[in-house]
């Protein structure tokens, strides 16, 4: 399996369901963790600082945005498909919603 990278978006499937998640958790600690932290995409986008919007560009069919206020565990195995990423450019974007989740 190709681990996953920070900023991925991949198909989860755990309990018979699946959905899109964005990877939160640092490159470098994906490659060797078994949990990782992902944020659920969905198709809800508000305009708030912790939804980062995701769309074609990004491998998605829809309009959506990754939820950084429900960051949650989820087993590597757990990761099936990739998706598409965020653009390198975009990672800042990534960053601060981190920042405004944390409030800091």
């Amino acid at each position: 399996m190709t681990r996953p990278h920070q900023g991925e978006v991949w198909w989860a499937e755990a309990e018979d369901k699946r959905r899109p998640v964005l990877v939160v958790s640092r490159s470098e600690a994906a490659a060797v963790l078994t949990w990782l932290i992902v944020a659920p995409v969905t198709r809800s986008v508000r305009a708030i600082p912790t939804h980062l919007p995701l769309g074609r560009e990004e491998g998605l069919d829809v309009p959506c945005a990754a939820s950084l206020d429900n960051l949650q565990p989820i087993r590597a195995s757990f990761l099936i498909q990739r998706v598409g990423a965020l653009d390198p450019a975009r990672r800042p974007q990534l960053c601060w919603a981190l920042r405004a989740l944390a409030d800091c």
